[in-house]
């Protein structure tokens, strides 16, 4: 007979249950913490000897404490930022511990969000290393008699060659820590050709404890008389409850009590939505407690929304003159004079982010203050919602980072967590949130469903003469301002008003789409759409020309230039034009690396199998990427390779930025194979993967081939540029393979899966 046993993940990792006929049931095993206890607000490094900034602390034992700000969701930024200190220390990576920071301003900017941690980190890292470099340099200088221009580091010790002297960093903590902290201009950083880890990169600082099960994710926090909480939502964004019978969820065993949950002000913001919440001794208990509540809505003006006339809403709209973003020419002259001219409508879904960890989060409210913990991408961000929400100082608001299982933009909007803290003051102890898969998918801020337009003239080699697109999303903005419908620069700029083509005649364009759910960054953000609709169109000119796709994409890129954007709103992901311009050559480039590596034009294929390319920039990188696949009969795809090729500037860890594109492919395969998020009556029809699906192991590539260029630029972004030509050069190679333009995602659309 088989036993059943209650075991924790730790357990199962490390071998522990093992045995004939065991049957894993689930995880009881928590780190506990105090909720007694006050937490400090200073870290590791802030109480070492020697101290000289808030990323750093070595001890008198060599022990070197750096701090991690950023959040950790398998991106390794937890490692990738502090071996970029960690070179520039000269520091024995074996005796390096990090920490991950809690939510403070003194960190700078916590949102790790827009796969921009490197770019934006990677000189304040160098800085903290060097200064401490500097300050152990002085301090053995001064030790020995000696000038410090003498005196050099070699790993984790300063040595003076001529002396044939030698002193670990733990020996010259406590007097470098005596020293005055050196200005950023009397600094001076190592070459590239002394860098130990830059650009060589290291496993995951987490390894170890992901693989044994030690990680500490949202769901292992745990405090001292805590409850557990589950949230009937409004179906629709905007409901509200009219009335609800809590007889029957109260006899549930373990069940304590129900709490509502006040409505959300427009704009819903980052605010909980409202409903219901129950409250039990366990997540089970919470969950069937919450099943038999009998609750009456108010769905409000987006009952109304129904996906499948929205799109129709959306094409017509992109049929009519919209704002022009940017401009070139007079493509409406060239459009007058008629001649050959080929028009085309893209359309991608909502999509949800699906992330393997679904929301949760612990709060503790006491005492007018409020300690969290949770997976969250902006600690900050959470610190505000949760001050507002209960009307406290955002300084009485401490947020733990713990591990993230995946994000992708989601744990970037805290209305999970400012659903914790309420709950907490409101039941008088603490509350851990937990969401089922369920409302993870139907209470998403989705990626915007859009509609495009493209219309072109093109010559008697079928290149354009002139080039009109014209995109319709419900913007990101609208989920802080309820009066905004039209695209905002920082978002328009995401592959649309970056068109990287060299026309004499432009016309770029956006309507105006009013939002029915929230709108949410997601992986790629609007690049997905965008990149798909531009790539995929300029396949289908080339192929309509009869010419070579990849021939017809660098004919149309052009010579090596930088693009002007005089005249024309383009933030450029927050980063100058100046540190970062926008250089067709080094797409070019990449475009050219890619056919090369993947043999385009040079291998044979059956019938039923085809490549595509695609060509992108987002996030200040460079991609392209060549997409082979195989469609049988029956309609089902394979993918059997994949070859990107991507242009990133510096590149701190290669073999962690190689992981990141591999997985953009199989997070692209998922978005084009089968995302799709649809409304009846403003309720979300999706509610878990049965239906909303994500890819299987044999729907993947089985061979993504990943090549970074070396690159003295500076570092640009990785997590997330990998996901945009992935789409578009995987449904161009549909179309080489069957003769099926996909131009409305996902690919089940055509009869294929």
């Amino acid at each position: 007979m088989s036993t059943i046993e209650n075991v924790s993940r730790r357990r199962f990792l490390t071998g522990g249950i093992i045995a004939a006929g065991a049957l894993v049931l689930g995880v009881h095993y928590y780190p506990k913490l105090s909720s007694g206890d006050k937490l400090p607000h200073d870290t590791n490094a802030d109480r070492a000897k020697l101290h000289p900034s808030v990323y750093l602390g070595i001890e008198p034992d060599g022990t070197v404490w750096i701090v991690a700000s950023r959040s950790e969701m398998g991106t390794t930024s937890r490692t990738t930022l502090p071996l970029v200190l960690a070179d520039e220390l000269d520091a024995d990576w074996k005796r390096v511990k990090i920490e991950q920071a809690i939510g403070d301003k003194r960190y700078g900017d916590q949102n790790t969000d827009g796969s921009h941690s490197v770019r934006s980190y990677y000189d304040a890292m160098r800085e903290a290393g060097a200064t401490a470099r500097f300050m152990l340099i002085q301090a053995a200088a001064k030790q020995w008699g000696v000038p410090a221009t003498e005196c050099e580091t070699e790993l984790h010790a300063v040595v003076h060659r001529s002396s044939n002297r030698r002193a670990d960093y733990g020996e010259l903590a406590s007097a470098a820590a005596k020293l005055p902290i050196p200005k950023t201009e009397d600094l001076k950083f190592k070459p590239k050709s002394a860098w130990r880890y830059v650009g060589k990169g290291e496993v995951s600082y987490d390894l170890e404890a992901l693989v044994t099960g030690k990680a500490v994710y949202g769901m292992d926090a745990r405090v001292d008389g805590m409850v557990y909480a589950s949230v009937e939502r409004p179906p629709v964004l905007g409901g509200k409850v009219k009335s609800y019978d809590d007889k029957e969820a109260l006899k549930v065993a373990g069940v304590r009590q129900t709490v509502p949950l006040d409505p959300f002000r427009p704009p819903p913001a980052f605010q909980p939505l409202g409903g219901v919440a129950v409250i039990a001794d366990n997540t089970w208990a919470a969950f069937q407690g919450r099943k038999k509540l009998n609750i009456s809505w108010d769905n409000g003006a987006n009952e109304a929304y129904n996906s499948a006339d929205y799109k129709k809403e959306l094409q017509e709209t992109t049929h009519k003159s919209c704002k022009v973003a940017r401009s070139a020419g007079d493509v409406d002259a060239v459009f007058t004079k008629g001649g050959k001219t080929l028009e085309a409508d893209y359309y991608v879904p909502l999509l949800a982010h699906a992330a393997m960890e679904p929301l949760v989060a612990l709060a503790e409210f006491k005492d007018g203050k409020v300690t969290v913990w949770a997976p969250t991408q902006n600690p900050q961000a959470v610190q505000d919602i949760v001050s507002k929400e209960l009307g406290i100082s955002p300084n009485d608001v401490i947020c733990h980072v713990t591990l993230l299982g995946g994000g992708f933009g989601r744990k970037s909007k805290p209305d999970y967590v400012a659903e914790a803290a309420v709950l907490s003051k409101k039941v008088g102890r603490p509350v851990k949130v937990v969401w089922t898969r369920e409302d993870d998918i139907k209470f998403d801020y989705y990626n915007a469903v859009a509609a495009m337009y493209f219309k072109a003239s093109v010559d008697a080699k079928g290149k354009p003469t002139a080039w009109l697109q014209r995109s319709v999303f419900p913007p990101i903005t609208s989920t802080f301002d309820v009066n905004a419908v039209y695209g905002d620069p920082p978002h328009l700029q995401q592959g649309w008003t970056d068109l990287p083509y060299d026309l004499p005649n432009i016309s770029i364009e956006n309507g105006p789409a009013k939002a029915h759910v929230r709108i949410g960054w997601l992986r790629s953000v609007a690049n997905i759409y965008h990149g798909f609709g531009i790539q995929c169109f300029t396949d289908e000119l080339a192929n309509r020309a009869h010419r070579d796709p990849l021939e017809y994409l660098l004919d149309l890129i052009g010579k090596p230039r930088t693009i002007d954007f005089n005249g024309v709103s383009y933030p450029n992901y927050g980063a100058s034009l100046e540190a970062y311009p926008w250089e067709t050559g080094r797409l070019r480039r990449v475009a050219e690396m890619v056919a090369e590596k993947s043999g385009w034009g040079k291998r044979k294929h059956s019938k039923g199998s085809g490549v595509g390319i695609a060509a992108h920039r987002s996030f200040l990188t460079y991609v392209a990427t060549v997409v082979e696949v195989e469609v049988n009969d029956q309609g089902e795809v394979r993918i059997p390779r994949v070859d990107t090729v991507l242009d990133a500037g510096l590149v701190v860890n290669p073999e962690a930025t190689r992981a990141q594109f591999e997985g953009a492919a199989v997070f692209g395969t998922s978005v084009a194979r089968s995302g799709q998020i649809t409304a009846t009556k403003g309720a979300i029809d999706q509610s878990n993967f049965q239906d909303y699906t994500v890819a299987r192991i044999n729907e993947v590539p089985s061979q993504t081939n990943v090549y970074v260029v070396d690159s003295d630029a500076p570092p640009a972004g990785v997590g997330e540029p990998g996901v945009p030509p992935f789409i578009a050069a995987f449904c161009n190679a549909i179309y080489a393979a069957t003769g099926k333009r996909v131009r409305d995602l996902p690919i089940t659309n055509y009869g294929l899966s």
